[in-house]
């Protein structure tokens, strides 16, 4: 998977539009290998990018799960604390 490309299911707050736009266009920018189309595929990326983040807001609403929601801090803490470990810094 996309390293830019985040989890975004069982969180609370649910994930926003923004976010899910936002990884919608990292997974089309991935699988079409440019991150600006040009002027003759702009409208198909565009396109593409709608359809994605469309399909992703009906699975998140879709999704049934018995875990409690996940805390964002809590997880950008742990994301924090494996960088630390991975880069040392």
């Amino acid at each position: 998977m996309c390293r830019n490309i985040r989890p975004l299911s069982n969180f609370e707050p649910p994930a926003t539009e923004d976010e899910i736009q936002a990884a919608a266009l990292q997974y089309v920018r991935k699988i079409s290998g440019t991150t600006k189309p040009s002027r003759a595929n702009a409208e198909a990326f565009d396109r593409a990018v709608a359809e994605v983040a469309a399909a992703s807001t009906r699975l998140l609403g879709s999704l049934v799960t018995a875990a409690p929601p996940k805390d964002r801090e809590v997880e950008a803490a742990k994301a924090r604390e494996r960088a630390v470990l991975r880069y040392g810094t």
